[in-house]
């Protein structure tokens, strides 16, 4: 069976808006690094990935700000958590059409590469990393905005549980994901208590105490929750 041909670049550069000056850049934004040779890593996309989460970031929080005038910083902070969230830029890499357009080694592209949604998330903000390079910010924010207009005002998706609140509140203050600790543990085996301190980057600690260590580590979230002022919908479990 004959390969299907790959739509030409200039085909995706029109679904983004941009027309890339250094085409390298684009190239690089769309190379998987299971493309390249262990000493070939720094031209994959995952540098260009890092730029461009944080040039997305900007611009959404840019867009809430004007968009929501009347929302709190908590109401804005979710809103743009569930905007910036992989599956959030997976689906507008999938709009762009990029998947045929990645870079992958044979094994990763047999195996669905093009397709798999952490690899069109990270695309998604290497190409606009990319952009940012290429024509500055305002053209990255005016690639963002188009991609992103139609999904700002979609309602929230209430997270599950306190955890993953504090892990997509870390997330869009670009800080690293929560990390927990066991801080104690008390009681007869039969009827342990556990005390779990969670940690996020420079931020003060906070502990949770519960049966189990799942139960103390939800505690130790909801207690960082709390204290930083940001509501948690859903439910713990």
């Amino acid at each position: 069976m004959a390969l299907k041909k790959k739509p030409p670049l200039d085909v995706l550069e029109q679904a983004l808006g941009h027309v890339f000056a250094d085409r390298s850049l684009l190239d690089r934004a769309l190379t998987h690094i299971s493309f390249l040779d262990a000493p070939g890593r720094l031209a994959s996309y995952q540098r260009l990935e890092f730029l461009g989460d944080r040039v997305l970031g900007l611009a959404v929080a840019d867009m809430l700000f004007r968009a929501f005038p009347d929302d709190e910083e908590g109401a804005m902070s979710r809103r743009l958590s569930d905007l910036v969230r992989k599956e959030t830029c997976a689906a507008v890499a999938d709009e762009w059409g990029v998947g045929p357009h990645v870079k992958l080694g044979l094994g990763e592209a047999q195996s669905g590469g093009r397709k798999r949604l952490t690899t069109l998330g990270d695309v998604c903000e290497a190409l606009i990393g990319g952009v940012f390079l290429d024509a500055g910010y305002e053209k990255a924010r005016a690639v963002v905005e188009r991609g992103w207009r139609a999904r700002l005002h979609a309602p929230v998706r209430p997270p599950s549980d306190a955890k993953t609140a504090l892990q997509e509140w870390a997330q869009a203050r670009a800080l690293k994901a929560p990390t927990y600790r066991l801080v104690a543990r008390t009681g007869p085996d039969h009827n342990p208590r556990f005390v779990i301190a969670v940690d996020i980057d420079t931020q003060l600690s906070a502990e949770g105490e519960g049966k189990s260590k799942r139960l103390a580590e939800q505690a130790a979230a909801s207690a960082f929750m709390a204290r930083e002022g940001i509501a948690v919908e859903g439910r713990e479990g």
